[in-house]
């Protein structure tokens, strides 16, 4: 599995939600491959997020970071976000799925 590694700060959360579970943000996941996602935050810090997206290859989580810079250089269309996102692609190594077993 790969993954599209996203931390950044936001202004609200609520408009943030908006934009990403929007039709266009939906549409536009899907257009680039995006099989699940997972959002999360600092327990101590609500306005800075964690966004895990995965992908079936590198080219489509690629190609999605490629898409999103050109979002993000627009505030209009990336609201409440704050400064520029860090990103990284990963690649899964290992996985424990929690069952107690490896792998």
């Amino acid at each position: 599995m790969i993954t599209l590694h996203i931390e950044h700060a936001i202004s609200d959360l609520g408009t943030w939600r908006a934009a990403f579970f929007s039709g266009r943000g939906a549409s536009l996941r899907e257009r680039h491959g995006v099989r699940g996602y997972e959002v999360r935050r600092p327990i101590d810090d609500p306005e800075y997020l964690v966004i895990d997206l995965n992908f079936d290859d590198p080219g489509a989580a690629a190609g999605f970071l490629d898409e999103l810079h050109r979002i993000w250089q627009t505030p209009t269309a990336s609201p409440a976000l704050v400064g520029a996102p860090r990103t990284t692609i990963l690649e899964s190594v290992e996985m424990n799925d929690g069952d107690g077993g490896d792998g």
